[in-house]
């Protein structure tokens, strides 16, 4: 089973440093989180950079939110990063959950996932070559992949499992134990089938975690209660279900194999780089 890195956000100056590391070592992806109203990097600009300073290494937004986009636009510049980086992009997509993000963009909250099946079929349509619309043409460049890149799609309700059967190519699953995600992996393969989709769907799970000295381990809880805080006390066990051994780390993948997962992103929150070596001998 594959193991991908979640990059910490709190230095974007040390991402590119941080990305060659991973890209010499076992992982299989790197993986950047989407936010407006949050001190993080603008993700199709990182991952620009990101895919132009590695060679190897997949790298995947962790979710980005279209409905706060342009769909043209998003279409053009996810094209577009796939291309250059020779279809290593996987574009992991749902529609947020913080209402800041969307006010602060015009967008109205309200009718959020509507607005992403629009998207979604508006992205197919360009990623094939066809126009843009009745009276708009193309918009190239066209991907590295035939019909667009690899599509994940995040969020537990049942229009998540719908989507991933018409649009996507697979399930990005967060914050479940191994049996919660078990459950849902087994409803998204099960929509995949009705729909009469060849193959099956490619299923993934995020863990939050981070290896180190104490002082490593309370910056990493610090970030991610300020990641979470807008679930107020809902918060506090995001963090106190953070990994923080290496035995924690090897019994969650090896249980998110068993349930079927083909690759584990493991997110770390401290920006001590030498976590990347920490968690490549704990999972290999």
């Amino acid at each position: 089973m594959k193991v991908g890195f979640g990059l910490p956000v709190s230095d974007p100056v040390c991402l590119l440093s941080w990305a060659q590391r991973v890209d010499v070592g076992p992982f299989s992806t790197l993986g950047l989180l989407d936010r407006i109203v949050y001190d993080n990097p603008e993700a199709m600009v990182t991952l620009a950079a990101i895919a132009g300073a590695t060679s190897r290494i997949r790298v995947q937004t962790e979710v980005l939110i279209p409905p706060l986009r342009a769909t043209a636009l998003l279409a053009k510049q996810t094209a577009t990063l796939d291309r250059i980086s020779g279809g290593r992009f996987t574009l992991g997509v749902g529609i947020g959950a913080r209402e800041d993000d969307y006010r602060a963009v015009g967008v109205e909250v309200r009718g959020r996932g509507r607005r992403l099946d629009e998207q979604m079929a508006a992205l197919r349509r360009v990623w094939e070559g066809e126009p843009y619309a009745q009276d708009i043409g193309p918009i190239g460049p066209a991907p590295a992949r035939r019909g667009g890149p690899e599509v994940l799609f995040g969020g537990f309700v049942p229009a998540t499992v719908e989507r991933i059967a018409r649009w996507g190519d697979g399930f990005l699953g967060a914050h479940l134990t191994p049996e919660q995600m078990g459950q849902f992996y087994r409803a998204v393969k099960a929509s995949w089938q009705a729909a009469g989709r060849a193959g099956r769907p490619r299923l993934v799970a995020q863990s939050n975690a981070a290896l180190g000295p104490e002082s490593i381990l309370d910056e990493a809880r610090h970030a991610l209660g300020g990641y979470y805080s807008f679930m107020g006390d809902g918060a506090n066990k995001v963090v106190d279900e953070m990994l923080t051994t290496p035995e924690a780390i090897r019994q969650a993948v090896t249980a998110y194999g068993e349930i079927g997962a083909d690759e584990v992103m493991l997110y770390c929150w401290s920006s001590d780089v030498d976590q990347i070596d920490r968690v490549a001998d704990t999972v290999t």
